[in-house]
Parts: structure tokens; C-alpha cells; sequence
């Protein structure tokens, strides 16, 4: 398993999915933000929603997402699909996107818009103009067949369970791993710390040991010179006890001789 993780191949496909994955997730979470904040109310200029019937298939089929502009009321025309709040009819709070087939004026000037469904067969109740929202520009690409997918149960199977149990899956090999290199790294650590350590002891024992020999010389050889100097002082004591000896003995030669002459003195002074 550790081999397959560490691919190469693996890890670059594993990295498509994932991205792939997070772009559907980020995408489609937006487009729901969108909607949750907005409230309906235009964003930017513009709105979106998701079409929940089939009056409108064959141009807008159900799920499909689109996206409806502020338009200039004025400047709306027959052909023209629009977005708007239904108040009546069996409208009541329904927001409905259909066609415009027929414009009427009102009595006070204002612009009454009849609108159908293209696949309905009767055309809705009129249409004021504090009721529209906006005019549809279109189905908005990749989050409408994301909708689609996402909404249908083999979509959602393969494009939001499957890479989700991929991606987790892959990231607890990847957790798994990653905590085993480590592990093994602090283990090396750990031997060169041991390795360390005793180099610096049996090194710091090699120290000792050579102080302790060094020392040793500096004895022998300090020992020795005092050997060698109490030799010397020895040597020089004898020397001078013998010339102490023979001064000594000189004068015990040297005594008689003085005592002798001064008899032969007194002698003559007597004569």
C-alpha cells in the first residue's frame, strides 16, 4: 500500500480527482450560496433559478439552471422570456418563466404582458409590470449539468459519492504515510542521537585516557628529574664532606708542627 501511495502516477491522478472534486464542490456550493443570500433579490444584476416544471421544455428542461437580468420593462418585446411572481391564477407566490406572446396596454399607460408556457396549452393570467423580475438570458453552463448530476441519482453516485469516498480514503493512506515516515524518521533521529552520543563518550574516554597518560609521562618524567637531582645534591654533599675532611685533616698535620717550632724559640730565647 505504502508502494502505491508513493507512486508517482497515483499520486498525480490522485491529485486530478481531488482537484476535480473540490472545483464540483466549490462551484455547486456557490451556486446554492447564491441563491440562499440573494433571496431572489438580483445580485449583481442578476438572478438564477432552477426551473422545476416542463412548460418550458424543448428550451428549459427541468433542473436546468438560468439566469435572468434586470431588463428595461420598456424595452421588453413579444418572443421575450421573462421571470416573474405569479399573484393570481393558482400562481399565487409561484415564480414562473414563461414566454411573452401578447403586450396590452392598460388604462393608465402601463404595459400588460400575457405570457405562456411553449409546451402549455393555455396562456397564463396577465402579467403586470411591478411583477416581472428580469428577462432569462440563458442556461448558465457547468452549474446547470452539475444540477442535473447532482440531482439524479447516478449523477450524484459517481460524480459526489464516489470521489468523496475516493478522496477520504486516499487521505487516510496519505495520513497513514505521512505518520509513518515520520515515525521512521524520528527513529533515525533517534539512532544518530544514540550514535552520537556513544561516539562522544568513547571519544571523551579516549580523552581521558590519553590525559591520564600524558599525565602519567609528565611524572615519570618529573621522577626523574628529581631522581636525577637528589643524585646530583648527593654527589655535591659527598664532595664537600670529603673536603671537609681533608681540610680538616690538614690541620691535625698542620698543629704539631706550629707546637714543635715554638719549643725550638723558646729554647733559644733561653740560651
Amino acid at each position: 500500500m505504502k508502494g502505491i501511495v508513493d507512486n508517482k502516477i497515483f499520486r498525480i491522478l490522485f491529485g486530478i480527482i481531488k482537484g476535480f472534486f473540490i472545483t464540483i464542490i466549490v462551484i455547486y456550493l456557490l451556486f446554492i450560496l447564491f441563491q440562499r443570500l440573494s433571496g431572489n433579490r438580483s445580485l449583481f444584476g442578476y438572478r438564477m433559478f432552477t426551473v422545476a416544471s416542463g412548460s418550458m421544455a424543448g428550451v428549459y428542461e427541468i433542473n436546468d439552471v438560468i439566469a435572468v437580468r434586470d431588463y428595461d420593462i420598456k424595452k421588453l418585446k413579444i418572443g421575450d422570456d421573462i421571470a416573474y411572481r405569479g399573484v393570481r391564477g393558482g400562481l399565487e407566490g409561484m415564480l414562473v418563466t414563461h414566454r411573452i406572446i401578447r403586450i396590452e396596454n392598460g388604462t393608465n399607460g402601463e404595459r400588460i404582458f400575457v405570457t405562456r408556457g411553449v409546451n402549455a396549452p393555455a396562456e397564463d393570467p396577465s402579467v403586470l409590470e411591478n411583477q416581472i423580475m428580469g428577462k432569462v438570458v440563458g442556461v448558465v453552463p457547468i452549474i446547470s449539468p452539475l444540477n442535473h448530476a447532482v440531482k439524479s441519482q447516478l449523477g450524484f453516485f459517481l460524480l459526489i459519492f464516489c470521489p468523496l469516498v475516493i478522496v477520504i480514503v486516499l487521505e487516510v493512506l496519505q495520513t497513514i504515510t505521512d505518520i509513518q515516515l515520520e515515525k521512521n524518521e524520528i527513529q533515525e533521529i533517534h539512532k544518530e542521537s544514540t550514535k552520537s552520543k556513544k561516539k562522544f563518550k568513547q571519544d571523551n574516554n579516549h580523552v581521558e585516557e590519553n590525559k591520564q597518560e600524558e599525565d602519567s609521562s609528565e611524572k615519570f618524567t618529573f621522577t626523574e628529574e628529581e631522581s636525577s637531582k637528589e643524585k646530583q645534591n648527593e654527589s655535591r654533599d659527598e664532595i664537600q664532606v670529603s673536603e671537609h675532611e681533608k681540610r680538616e685533616s690538614e690541620t691535625y698535620i698542620e698543629v704539631p708542627e706550629v707546637v714543635e717550632m715554638k719549643e725550638e724559640r723558646e729554647k733559644i730565647e733561653i740560651i
